[in-house]
């Protein structure tokens, strides 16, 4: 339900005939400037948070499994980041400047019908990483309950629920538990809990670099493997997607960053914090788990390289009471200091996915929810709404066929999501010159108002190209290499290129501030 003390503050400077709108609500309102409070520090924090996750620590590691080097790899990532950093920042000025989050700035280009459209798309992206992520924390979670109760891991006597067995079950609803407690508190609460999991995060990745290279008595083989990349020839057809992996990674971001930009102070602020933020953690926290993984090679002489790039599998390791393969006694020898780590392994592993779930996978489909029927449906039943579809499209099932549900169906709608972003940037940038009437977003018969084609044919034009590749990806098309593999490589950075191309083009002399 709708807070109606809310809704009237919200209403304060608009003009009054929009006022009984059904496209406006307290969560979709322009922010008033008094409560635009985010810092600096904020958005670096917010990016902090969200780029310390086990998908970041991974990254490195499947691109030297394809053959690269460690500066090879960790070039690309930080590439592929600085590169999506530019659309994330040209999507962040209008959040900032006049308050208004993805869906309702999507009205100027898609108009107020036809914006439900990149926005349903988004929220459904992240409603299949939201899942996916809720599963992992889950299964953190349970891994630290059988640490101390190993007969969890038989509750229920082998009982399945759709799926899944009974302990699972039981830690994946409690993490879902939490992620939904934090947005029923509102923005505010995201933006607190967003302050202090960043600095935690990092502090125990850094424990863990401390204490492997310590025990390892140096950084490990890894830097010391080459590239098997012989020449340029050699590396580039390896290099495009890996870099344009790079940016998929963050480009669902780069389309509803209005949704957190719309609380900072000023341009300065959102800009000066997500340059911070964002590039530099991703580098950083891709360099560490390449030299934790690297001096875990010593560590663990039984364990298989793909093994130690998870991180989860060194913590299991450094907690048991086992010897590892390899090895003739316990990574640790108290039991007490096993019982310790556990707890701060597990409770790091827990934030370290609450925080970019909440980030990246519920604040952005809560509003595009809500913006379906904005005075029915608030930002907080939108976050509910993602929790239930994060639930029935059972993750743990996604996770059996990561190549085809990961890298395919989600992996591919993020690159496809391109197009979006060229047309909204194209809009605002090219033929607005950044002005926009904002009242006109909100009035159901305004300038707006309906669906607006020429953004639905750059869509089109901008994705059609790539449809190819992506049905091959999911595998809903065969057959030996041909263009469209080619193209699809370039997937983001043709969708985007090509649909704001089409709608500046047709939307010259046609498309102003005024129209």
């Amino acid at each position: 339900m709708h807070d109606p003390n809310a809704l009237r503050d919200a209403l304060v400077g608009l003009p009054e005939d929009i006022h009984g709108s059904p496209l406006l609500s307290a969560d979709l309102a322009p922010v008033p400037a008094a409560k635009r409070v985010w810092t600096t520090y904020n958005y670096a924090a917010l990016w902090i948070s969200m780029a310390h996750c086990i998908p970041t620590y991974t990254l490195a590691g499947g691109l030297i499994a394809s053959g690269m080097n460690w500066w090879q790899a960790l070039l690309t990532i930080g590439l592929g980041n600085l590169i999506v950093l530019v659309p994330i920042l040209l999507n962040a000025h209008p959040g900032t400047k006049y308050g208004i989050p993805f869906p309702v700035l999507a009205r100027a280009s898609f108009g107020t019908v036809g914006a439900n459209l990149p926005a349903i798309l988004r929220a459904l992206v992240a409603c299949g990483w939201f899942g996916i992520n809720t599963y992992i924390g889950g299964e953190a979670i349970k891994t630290f309950i059988v640490t101390f109760w190993p007969d969890y891991a038989t509750l229920g006597g082998g009982m399945v629920i759709a799926g899944l067995g009974l302990p699972s079950v039981l830690t994946f609803l409690l993490f879902w538990s939490m992620n939904v407690f934090i947005i029923y508190r509102g923005m505010n609460a995201v933006r607190v809990f967003e302050n202090w999991a960043a600095p935690i995060v990092l502090v125990l990745a850094a424990a863990l670099l401390w204490w492997v290279v310590d025990r390892a008595n140096g950084v490990g083989p890894l830097f010391d493997q080459p590239s098997k990349f012989k020449d340029l020839g050699a590396f580039w057809p390896v290099f495009v997607p890996s870099l344009t992996a790079m940016v998929g990674f963050w480009a669902t971001l780069s389309l509803n960053i209005p949704d957190f930009t719309r609380y900072g102070r000023g341009q300065r602020e959102q800009m000066l914090g997500q340059t911070l933020g964002l590039p530099t953690t991703m580098l950083a926290f891709s360099a560490m788990a390449v030299v934790i993984t690297s001096a875990s090679q010593a560590v663990l002489p039984g364990a298989s390289l793909s093994e130690l790039w998870q991180p989860e599998f060194l913590l299991g390791q450094m907690t048991s009471s086992t010897p590892p393969k390899g090895l003739t006694a316990p990574l640790i020898d108290s039991a007490l200091t096993r019982a310790v780590v556990a707890v701060v392994a597990v409770f790091g592993i827990v934030i370290a996915t609450l925080s970019v779930n909440i980030a990246a996978n519920v604040v952005s489909p809560a509003n595009d929810f809500a913006n379906l029927a904005p005075r029915k449906i608030s930002f907080q039943t939108g976050g509910l709404i993602t929790g239930l579809l994060g639930i029935a499209c059972m993750p743990w099932k996604l996770m059996q066929d990561p190549a085809t549900y990961l890298s395919g169906w989600l992996g591919g709608v993020s690159a496809l999501l391109g197009p979006v972003a060229g047309v909204m940037i194209a809009d605002y940038f090219l033929l607005r010159k950044t002005q926009l009437d904002v009242a006109e977003l909100y009035r159901p018969e305004g300038r707006f108002a309906g669906v607006r084609p020429l953004a639905l044919v750059a869509l089109a034009v901008g994705l059609l190209p790539n449809l190819p590749g992506f049905a091959k990806g999911i595998h809903l098309r065969s057959g030996p290499p041909d263009v469209f593999d080619d193209l699809y490589v370039y997937a983001w950075f043709t969708g985007t290129l090509l649909a704001g191309a089409v709608y500046y083009l047709g939307g010259r002399g046609k498309v102003t501030a005024n129209s």
